[in-house]
């Protein structure tokens, strides 16, 4: 399972970061990096959703892998996030990156609940 492991988080990378791309190129252009943050918020909800169902229904590992640690891993930009609010801060956009820093952990945090809430749903 060791290497096959391998390749299920490697295709699941693949698609994770070209689904974070496409996001990229949507037209929306501000000071404030409203993409990234809806990349963060999304991953969140999903992982905590796969997680969630997988806790209530069960999932194989290689599907795990390649959704956990492969999609999401790929999909979301937490160090693309660390960069972006010091870029702010560098810039002296100081309530930008607060207001950036605490939407992320916030909405992110809430994202995981509302996973794991609609996975119970199931």
């Amino acid at each position: 399972m060791a290497l096959t492991g391998f390749v299920f988080v490697g295709m699941g990378g693949a698609l994770g970061a070209v689904l974070r791309y496409a996001v990229s190129l949507l037209p929306c252009r501000t000071a404030f990096p409203v993409l990234t943050l809806a990349i963060n918020v999304c991953g969140a909800f999903a992982i905590g959703f796969i997680a969630g169902a997988a806790a209530r229904k069960g999932m194989p590992q290689p599907l795990l892998l390649f959704l956990k640690t492969g999609v999401c891993g790929g999909f979301t930009t937490f160090s693309t996030f660390s960069l972006e609010a010091y870029q702010l801060l560098q810039e002296k956009q100081y309530f930008l990156s607060a207001l950036y820093i605490v939407c992320s952990v916030g909405l992110c945090l809430a994202g995981i609940a509302a996973g794991m809430y609609a996975a119970k749903r199931l």
